[in-house]
């Protein structure tokens, strides 16, 4: 049995008015999610100023997205432990320096390497959200409060591609990192400001779990990555992609037999996924991460290397799908309470679905832009009624005492979601331009560097681009299942 932790510290006073502290580590959370994303815009003008390849700047997203999805297993147990206010203010520093970093190197590699510090910043912020959330709001009201974190994900993720077209295009792609230092100062004066400190629980840390975790992940996610690369034949030596994705997730399996067998403090407690709403939630969290991760890339590089538009102009493709998410934000956070969850998600995941398979179907070097737009606008009426209403769903019956778990263990989750939708759509699109016949004359990176797609292909990279968008759709065929399995709504713990 896992041992039951015990507070260090007695509970202090909690606000009567919970809201502005939530507002306050929302602005944090907001610009860690706006980073998930930004870079999608900024590919073209990455891989032209510092000469990469598509695979290359894809890293710039997944290394980001791998650092951040492994520690915050654990992070949320150092939360517990060491209270979740320091935890963030701690992660929020670690950020802001990080972007600093970013925005000053100038090589790939170095750019790499600071997105991989972002991502364990954001790791060390992300869980003490919904831990917060969890330990200030009552029962009655926590439901609109994590319809607001769930809210403020949503927008996040859409919003960071206009708002980095904007930056892209005025100031230069540098500037979608410098913009997160501001930010980051204010956001660190309100959360120390309106963030109660709450009692600390002791925990023993799984440091072996971390490292299953770890090295599961990293052995997947770059075999995935970096299959095309190699033809998905031999790295080096005896060593082949396939091999790896299996060692990735042998590994992986070892390190669910391991928390299962941990009888301490597992960093997974698996008896949380015995609420079942808890465990579906998580897996439909998943699948959306996937999608809005994968998304961008293909609809970014067709933007502005097919139709020509600059990058504030094909983030400006975003606003229908931004607006919606945030026009509905407050309809669905009242309703998130209320009816079933099964309802919204499956509705939700329908709409969803079926506008990326609309855009799929339509993406031509000519399709005409209001088709564009109404389909995205679609896209942001149905991922409104995800975002909020899974992370709701996911920690309603959280105990007190697993907050912190909860909250990494479904972060986590989100975060394995983006990475593999990363990874794949990369490998997705590589295969495609190379189905296409899309070689030194008609990639991306020769567009950069001869200062656009010849004419001749933008037909087959415009099909190649579409037939990469597809995949998600499937993807979100196993988020709505495991909505249509909700079961019906209990009072929180």
């Amino acid at each position: 049995m896992t041992q039951t932790t015990q507070p260090r510290s007695a509970a202090p006073t909690l606000p009567e008015n919970p809201w502005p502290a939530l507002w306050a580590l929302c602005l944090g959370f907001f610009m860690i999610l706006v980073d998930t994303t930004i870079v999608t815009v900024a590919t073209p003008s990455i891989m032209e100023d510092l000469g990469a390849d598509v695979n290359s700047v894809v890293w710039v997203t997944s290394a980001y997205l791998l650092a951040y999805a492994v520690p915050v297993l654990i992070t949320g147990r150092l939360g517990d432990r060491y209270g979740p206010k320091r935890l963030y203010l701690v992660g929020l520093v670690v950020f802001t320096l990080a972007s600093l970093w970013c925005g000053l190197t100038g090589s790939i590699t170095g750019l790499v390497l600071a997105r991989v510090a972002q991502g364990l910043g954001a790791a060390l912020m992300t869980p003490q959200t919904m831990a917060v959330i969890t330990r200030i709001f009552p029962v009655d009201r926590r439901g609109s409060a994590m319809a607001l974190w769930g809210a403020t994900a949503g927008v996040a993720t859409l919003v960071g591609p206009i708002l980095g077209g904007v930056l892209v295009d005025s100031l230069g792609w540098e500037w979608i990192f410098f913009i997160n230092i501001p930010v980051g100062i204010i956001a660190f004066v309100l959360a120390w400001r309106l963030v109660p400190a709450l009692a600390t629980h002791e925990h023993r840390f799984d440091w072996l779990g971390v490292a299953l975790s770890g090295i599961g992940m990293f052995l997947l996610v770059f075999g995935l990555q970096e299959g095309q690369q190699y033809d998905w034949g031999t790295i080096t030596g005896p060593l082949t992609v396939w091999r790896l994705i299996a060692a990735g997730l042998v590994v992986l399996a070892v390190f669910i037999w391991w928390q299962a067998r941990n009888r301490n403090e597992p960093l997974v407690p698996l008896e949380l996924f015995r609420d079942r709403n808890f465990s579906l939630a998580n897996l439909g969290i998943s699948t959306v991460s996937f999608g809005f991760t994968a998304m961008g890339f293909p609809v970014m590089l067709y933007a502005q290397l097919v139709r020509g538009w600059s990058p504030t102009q094909a983030g400006m493709l975003l606003i229908p799908m931004a607006a919606m998410s945030i026009l509905l934000a407050p309809l669905v956070g009242r309703l998130a309470d209320r009816v079933h969850p099964r309802i919204l998600t499956s509705f939700g995941f329908v709409v969803m679905g079926g506008a990326l398979t609309a855009i799929a179907l339509i993406l031509a070097p000519d399709t005409p832009v209001w088709q564009l737009l109404v389909a995205l606008g679609c896209l942001g009426i149905g991922s409104s009624f995800l975002w909020a209403v899974l992370s709701t769903t996911a920690n309603r019956n959280l105990p007190v005492q697993q907050a912190g778990a909860g909250s990494g263990i479904y972060n986590a989750t989100r975060q394995v979601g983006a990475v593999l939708g990363a990874a794949t759509i990369a490998v997705l699109m590589d295969s495609r331009l190379a189905a296409q016949g899309l070689g030194s004359g008609g990639s991306p990176e020769t567009a950069m560097g001869g200062g656009g797609l010849p004419e001749a292909a933008w037909g087959p990279f415009t099909q190649a681009m579409g037939e990469s968008l597809l995949i998600i759709p499937a993807v979100l065929v196993i988020g709505l299942l495991a909505a249509l399995s909700f079961e019906g709504m209990k009072h929180a713990r």
